[in-house]
C-alpha cells in the first residue's frame, strides 16, 4: 500500500509552470494572477491545494525536541500541507482589502501569537490546523499604497504560498531567520518604476496580539534597474519578547522579558536568460538581553544566506538546486546546541528539486535534500541517538485555482 501511495504522488509529484524567481516581498517568484472573479461577485479569488510526503532518514526533531525543518517534519507520512484560499480587491486608486485563509498542516506553524497557543505548539496537542494567515484593509492613490491589519513579512527569498516557491522544504532562513507574519499600518510608495520604497509599525514577530508596550519598525526598498536584476533590502528593528513565545495567554507575558531585536534582510535576484535565474538571500539578526551560553546576559547573533538556481528547461519541466549555511551563534534561534559546546551550531543544507507542470494548475515536485551541522543536534528515529546529518526524500502535489 505505501509503495503504491509513493508510486502515485511521483507520478503527480514530478510538476508546475515555470516560475522566475524574483526578489519581492510577498514571493520570490513572479506574482500569481488573481483568480477570476467569484459567481459575479466584486472581488478576486484564487487558492491552491498543497499534499506532501516526506522520507526523513531522522526523528524531524533536535535534540532539544524542537522542530528542525519547517513544514516538513513528519518522517514517514503523506499530509494536506495548505488549502490556501485568498479573496481580495484591490484597486490601482481606492479602497479594498484582502483576506487569506491556511487549512492544514502548515497552519499550525505560521499561525501568529494571539491566535494559538505557541507556549505548547503544535507537538503537544495544539493542532488547529486553521490560520488566518493575512487579513488587511487596503488603500491606494498615485504612487502610495497603504494597508493596516495582518500580513505576511517583508523579509526573505521564500514565502508562505508553496507554489510561490520552487522546492518543497522550505529553506533553514525561512523558518529560523526571520518571521513569518506581522500585524501593523504598512505603506509603500512608488517613486519611479524602478525604485519603491517600504515602511511600517507592527505589533512585532508574528504577534497578532502585542505582546509589550512596544512596536517594530519595518523599512523596505525594492530596486528593479532593468529586466535582468532586482534587489529587495528590508530591515526590522523593536524590542521582542526574549522567547518568540513568551508566555500564553499573551496579557500574562512580563513587560521586563523583553530587549531589541534586529534584522537586516537582502534578496538579489539575476535573470541569466531566459531559463535560467539566480538568487542570493542573505539574514543578519539580533536579540539583545538574551540569556547566552556562558549563562551570562548579552546580544543573541545568527547569520546565513542561501543561493538558489532555477534553471527551466522547457514548458514542462523545471529544476532547482538550493544551498545555504546558517550560523546560530548563540544557539538562540533553534535553541540546539551539543553537550559541552560553547557556541551554537553552524547548519548547512543543499537540496535538489525536479518539477513538472503538465497545465498551469498542476505542479508535481521530487526533492532530494541533504542537511548537515557541525554538531551532532539532530535526533535519529529511535529518539536517543544524536547525529550532525540528516538526509530526506520530499514529495509534493499542488493545485492552483
Amino acid at each position: 500500500m505505501k509503495r503504491k501511495l509513493l508510486s502515485c504522488l511521483m507520478s503527480a509529484a514530478l510538476a508546475a509552470p515555470g516560475m522566475a524567481m524574483a526578489a519581492d516581498a510577498e514571493t520570490m517568484l513572479m506574482p500569481e494572477k488573481p483568480g477570476a472573479v467569484l459567481g459575479g461577485l466584486p472581488f478576486d479569488h484564487s487558492g491552491h491545494i498543497d499534499i506532501g510526503y516526506t522520507s526523513l532518514n531522522g526523528s524531524g526533531r533536535f535534540i532539544n525536541n524542537l522542530n528542525d525543518r519547517v513544514f516538513d517534519f513528519d518522517r514517514n507520512a503523506v499530509n494536506l500541507q495548505a488549502l490556501d484560499l485568498t479573496f481580495s480587491k484591490l484597486p490601482e486608486s481606492g479602497f479594498g482589502g484582502l483576506v487569506n485563509f491556511t487549512v492544514g498542516k502548515d497552519a499550525d506553524t505560521i499561525a501568529a501569537y494571539g491566535t494559538i497557543d505557541k507556549s505548547r505548539g503544535p507537538a503537544n496537542g495544539v493542532n488547529k490546523k486553521f490560520d488566518v494567515t493575512q487579513a488587511y484593509a487596503h488603500y491606494a492613490t498615485g504612487p502610495l499604497m497603504i494597508i493596516a491589519g495582518k500580513y505576511v513579512t517583508l523579509a526573505g527569498a521564500e514565502v508562505i504560498k508553496s507554489p510561490s516557491n520552487v522546492n518543497y522544504s522550505r529553506s533553514i532562513l525561512f523558518g529560523y531567520a526571520i518571521p513569518f507574519t506581522h500585524t501593523g499600518v504598512r505603506g509603500t510608495y512608488k517613486l519611479s518604476d524602478a525604485l519603491s520604497l517600504t515602511a511600517g509599525v507592527n505589533n512585532g514577530w508574528d504577534d497578532f496580539s502585542d505582546t509589550n508596550g512596544d512596536k517594530t519598525i519595518e523599512l523596505g526598498l525594492s530596486w528593479t534597474p532593468n529586466k535582468s536584476f532586482a534587489l529587495a533590502a528590508q530591515g526590522y528593528t523593536g524590542k521582542e519578547q526574549l522567547n518568540n513565545y513568551a508566555c500564553a495567554p499573551a496579557s500574562a507575558c512580563v513587560s521586563t522579558q523583553k530587549g531589541t531585536r534586529n534584522l537586516v534582510d537582502l534578496v538579489a535576484t539575476y535573470n541569466a536568460t531566459e531559463q535560467l535565474t539566480l538568487v542570493l538571500n542573505y539574514d543578519y539578526g539580533s536579540q539583545a538581553n538574551a540569556t547566552l551560553l556562558n549563562s551570562s546576559t548579552g546580544t543573541a547573533k545568527w547569520s546565513g544566506w542561501a543561493g538558489y538556481a532555477n534553471y527551466q528547461i522547457n514548458d514542462l519541466w523545471r529544476v532547482s538546486l538550493r544551498g545555504e549555511y546558517f550560523d546560530d551563534k548563540d544557539a538562540y534561534r533553534t535553541g540546539a546546541v551539543e553537550l559541552g559546546k560553547t557556541s551554537g551550531q553552524k547548519w548547512k543544507e543543499a537540496t535538489a528539486t525536479v518539477a513538472y507542470m503538465p497545465t498551469k494548475s498542476v505542479e508535481l515536485r521530487a526533492e532530494v535534500r541533504g542537511d548537515r551541522s557541525d554538531q551532532a543536534v539532530f535526533l535519529a528515529t529511535n529518539g536517543i541517538t544524536q547525529k550532525s546529518k540528516q538526509s530526506s526524500l520530499g514529495l509534493e502535489a499542488i493545485y492552483k485555482f
